[in-house]
């Protein structure tokens, strides 16, 4: 349980304990309508994020920052090597006729290429401009027909005649270098006579003001727009979140600190993560998938101390212990492991927090053969040398947070959008709160307006929309940026978001309902794949449910049912409807009955990017499936009448 030691331990640190201070504003009533936490760097005053790997190589050239897998191998990059590899292609950049503020899209899945690629960009004088590798043509058209992104490097050839599709149109296509092709050792080849001088004196002339990155968002209300990221808006969030969290890491735990990266870096949460990981010279791998059958082997041989995921890693880890445990003939015991360790992980945390007198002897008892029955195994499935992870992108299922705490794992969740540069809210490393956010990120202010919709303001807060003055001033109007989420503040400060202000469901009587809740919980229990709550101006909340398919590979294999049943035949099984009202009612035990879900319609198909369904970050796209499943609505509420 070496994670919660180093909890136990960090408290005694006063140092450490009282780095990040919370000023609070209450109303009139005593309620917290603002939270203030100081800055723990301070703002960048001079240079760019730029300078990075360069003064790395001029401070530590032999520090190993990170490390690339080479024919199955992790091999070391040092800060000299990643110095040189990046002048090398800054050079190439500014051959092929790159000026200073010029936008370079990259649209490739994780890879180290990337970080050379974006480090060089930005010495060469560029902005970068990332792209998802799952984009669609009519996708990647948008974003370099607005970026006017005049250079593009692609992944792969598929990536490749995406863009040449997307730009066949355009007055002026842009230049395409390709990743599988060689394109980081053309780019080399082609700025070889150059010499370095010529990229120092374009990254030295850039200030903390210059655009760093075009920043485009998921688009899950109209088309993406693209949020103006300077190296100051980098810094700040990189900075303050290594301050914040690398004492703890370094100074408590006996570990040195290694990640690995899996987080797509077209979304501003890698990409920020790997800035913070650089600048604190803590080891970096790169992994493309999130797929737990591709990450899982990479994991088990880079052997992270930390991860940075999204809610759907850890659901899928504790889904595959269960259904493993079920293929042994355990499932039962898998979920008495799993309620042990939400009492276990509640009570160890109340003693932590000070609220309780921790597990009693025949909880220790319980959680110490399943430590060695289950959980030991779920260390194992991250490596086996994990102790925290950050988890954002939506709301994690707070008894899944507690299973991985009794596991050994703490996750702290965060939030944040691309206009805040990625994290506005983490739970710090000494005060681990479960169901919330967290505390505003050092140097970071949230207020919560008075209809309840949650606004930041700080070095992390973007300065424009790209090309869109309009929305803007719509999203900035007085200074603060007006998120669209619901939250509340807690009387410590830690932030609790509800939902999505646009999301908000009103029934036909009366009733205001977030579906964010009850889909983020829906969503964590298996067969259920995606799904999507309905009920405005409806007599009740109702949702349509599309299945997980590993999770019914699973379902049919422990029944020894054929594996190519028709789906069809799948979606009227009793015993698969009884599995999904049980998920249904787990998500109903965090609601009133007023907002809880009366029906369920299990369908076909999945909410895919493919089919317009889910943006990039698997944000599904209410509007676009409300009207793609119409009748299917209709159907859920008449046949309850």
């Amino acid at each position: 349980m070496g994670a919660h030691k180093d909890l136990q331990r960090a408290v005694h640190r006063t140092d450490l304990a009282a780095r990040a201070r919370v000023e609070l504003v209450r109303d009139g009533s005593g309620v917290v309508r603002e939270a203030r936490t100081a800055p723990l760097a301070p703002p960048l005053t001079s240079g760019s994020i730029a300078d990075i790997p360069f003064t790395n190589a001029a401070e530590a050239p032999d520090a190993v920052v990170l490390r690339r897998e080479v024919d199955g191998v992790w091999r070391p990059v040092t800060a000299a090597e990643f110095a040189r590899e990046v002048t090398a292609v800054a050079k190439g950049l500014i051959a092929a006729g790159l000026a200073p503020g010029d936008r370079v899209a990259v649209m490739s899945r994780t890879r180290y290429e990337w970080t050379v690629l974006d480090f060089a960009i930005w010495s060469a004088g560029g902005r970068s401009v990332p792209v998802y590798a799952t984009s669609s043509a009519d996708q990647v058209e948008w974003i370099l027909r607005d970026s006017g992104a005049r250079h593009v490097v692609t992944e792969t050839a598929g990536n490749t005649a995406t863009v040449l599709a997307a730009t066949a149109a355009h007055p002026e296509r842009p230049r395409v270098w390709e990743l599988d092709a060689g394109a980081l050792a053309d780019l080399t080849a082609l700025g070889a006579a150059r010499p370095d001088a010529e990229v120092t004196e374009r990254r030295t002339a850039l200030t903390p003001d210059t655009v760093a990155t075009l920043c485009y968002t998921s688009g899950t209300t109209g088309p993406p727009k693209g949020c103006v990221l300077t190296h100051a808006h980098l810094h700040a969030e990189a900075a303050n979140t290594v301050e914040l969290l690398h004492p703890i890491f370094k100074e408590v735990t006996d570990q040195t600190a290694a990640t690995l990266l899996f987080l797509p870096l077209a979304h501003i949460l890698g990409r920020t993560l790997q800035i913070a990981c650089l600048r604190a010279r803590i080891e970096v791998g790169h992994c493309p998938s999130i797929k737990p059958a591709e990450l899982r082997p990479k994991l088990k041989a880079f052997r992270p101390t930390f991860l940075v995921g999204v809610p759907y890693l850890f659901e899928k880890i504790h889904d595959t212990g269960r259904a493993t445990a079920e293929k042994l003939g355990r499932g039962a015991s898998f979920d008495r492991a799993h309620r042990t360790a939400v009492r276990y992980g509640r009570a160890h945390l109340d003693r932590f927090l000070g609220r309780g007198k921790g597990p009693g002897p025949g909880l220790r008892a319980a959680w110490a053969l399943y430590d060695l029955l289950v959980y030991r195994r779920v260390r194992g499935e991250l490596g086996g040398r994990v102790r925290y992870a950050i988890s954002g992108g939506s709301p994690l299922e707070h008894e899944l947070n507690l299973f991985f705490y009794a596991a050994g794992i703490v996750v702290y969740e965060g939030y944040g959008l691309t206009e805040t540069t990625a994290a506005a809210t983490l739970v710090p490393p000494l005060g681990p709160r479960p169901g919330t956010v967290g505390l505003p990120v050092p140097g970071t202010s949230v207020r919560i307006a008075d209809d309840g919709e949650v606004h930041v303001s700080g070095g992390i807060v973007f300065g424009a929309y790209w090309n869109n003055p309009g929305a803007t001033a719509e999203a900035l109007a007085d200074g603060w940026f007006a998120t669209g989420d619901l939250g509340a503040l807690d009387d410590d400060g830690y932030l609790t978001i509800t939902g999505r202000k646009k999301d908000l469901l009103v029934t036909s009587g009366g009733k205001n309902v977030s579906p964010a809740v009850l889909e983020d919980r829906l969503r964590s229990r298996p067969p259920v794949g995606q799904c999507l709550v309905v009920g405005d101006n409806r007599p009740y909340v109702a949702a349509l449910v599309t299945l997980d398919p590993d999770a019914v590979a699973h379902w049919l294999s422990v029944r020894k049912l054929p594996a190519d049943t028709p789906l069809a035949e799948l979606v009227a099984d009793p015993r698969l409807r009884a599995e999904v009202q049980r998920a249904v009612d787990h998500a109903n035990e965090a609601v009133s009955r007023a907002e809880s879900i009366r029906a369920f319609r299990l369908i076909e198909g999945e909410f895919t990017e493919e089919n317009g369904l889910l943006t990039p970050s698997l944000k599904v796209k209410r509007q676009a499936a409300v009207k793609a499943y119409a009748d299917e609505i209709e159907a859920l509420y008449a046949q309850r009448r």
